[in-house]
């Protein structure tokens, strides 16, 4: 295989990286424009820089990570995450269709956010619902979704939709909820104020471990059907506040825990759990890493990168 992946330099990229070179594929690592520690440069703004990268790595497979991926984030700057993600990917599909020869296949991380609000019948999560995103993030990925499979319609692009749920592991950053946690305990831990800060604790997610999460991109690449969306989750959902009960027992610290009103999101979706039974079926891809394992991991790295900053 020889695969070039956009937002190699992103957390979920950083990790596909390493496992496609575990794997024995012949990987080319594109950044953004401000990335220094990539092999190739991939400006979602910029169509020429999306070609050259195609023409210097003429890859079987685009893995294309590259997005502004946090929700809040969308909601301060919309037009910004509507541009990146929606009309990047869609630049991104038209030099693929240009490549010279048989384009490559794309398999383009989606997200469960463009699921939206549902009814308590419409859980777990099916691909065949319709998309009712409810922040600009998830609208804009469910807009990337319908140009790629316009251009797999029209144009025969061989697309596969990879619908992600909440991603968490080691190497992600502080803004999401996983590891804001696991650092504030990290620094309770070293001798900080033992004074937790949180948003809303009953919202319940679908979590996979991010090394599992790669292991599917992996597999729809082998063998995902063209033309078609799966979901990458477990099939199973765990309260926020329970994960923040079981990241405590791991830092064996007194807390006390506290709401901060800016942590909570207006346009929160109160429960997200999909079905993975599409993925089972055509690929074999279950997760392998516990979520216990998953937030201990977590936590060791926030505690190895607090002890860094008391250091430096």
């Amino acid at each position: 295989m020889r695969a070039l992946v956009t937002g190699a330099s992103g957390f979920v990229g950083k990790h596909l990286v390493d496992a496609l070179r575990r794997d024995g594929a012949q990987v080319f690592p594109c950044g953004g424009p401000h990335d220094a520690d990539t092999e190739l440069i991939v400006d979602l703004g910029r169509p020429e820089t999306i070609r050259a990268a195609l023409d210097a790595a003429r890859p079987s497979v685009v893995f294309h990570l590259a997005a502004q991926s946090f929700v809040p984030e969308s909601l301060a700057a919309p037009i910004e995450t509507y541009e990146i993600n929606a009309l990047g990917t869609a630049r991104l599909a038209d030099a693929v269709r240009a490549c010279d020869g048989a384009p490559p296949r794309v398999v383009f991380a989606s997200s469960a956010e463009v699921y939206g609000v549902r009814g308590a019948d419409e859980y777990p999560l099916r691909e065949s619902l319709d998309l009712r995103p409810r922040n600009p993030y998830g609208a804009s990925k469910a807009a990337a979704e319908m140009m790629l499979l316009a251009q797999a319609r029209s144009f025969g692009l061989d697309v596969v939709v990879a619908r992600v749920f909440n991603t968490i592991g080691p190497g992600q950053t502080e803004r999401f909820v996983t590891v804001s946690f696991a650092t504030q305990l990290a620094r309770i831990a070293a001798g900080g104020t033992p004074r937790l800060l949180v948003g809303n604790l009953r919202a319940a997610r679908d979590f996979l471990d991010v090394r599992d999460v790669v292991k599917a991109y992996i597999e729809l690449a082998r063998r995902g059907e063209p033309g078609e969306i799966y979901n990458v989750c477990s099939g199973g959902a765990i309260a926020i506040r329970d994960v923040l009960r079981e990241l405590i027992a791991i830092a064996g610290v007194p807390v006390e825990v506290r709401e901060d009103p800016a942590r909570v999101r207006a346009s929160e979706v109160p429960l997200s759990v999909g079905d993975p039974q599409k993925l089972r079926a055509r690929t074999g891809w279950v997760p392998q890493i516990p979520l216990q394992r998953c937030l201990r991991d977590v936590f060791e790295a926030a505690r190895e990168r607090v002890a860094l900053e008391a250091a430096s």
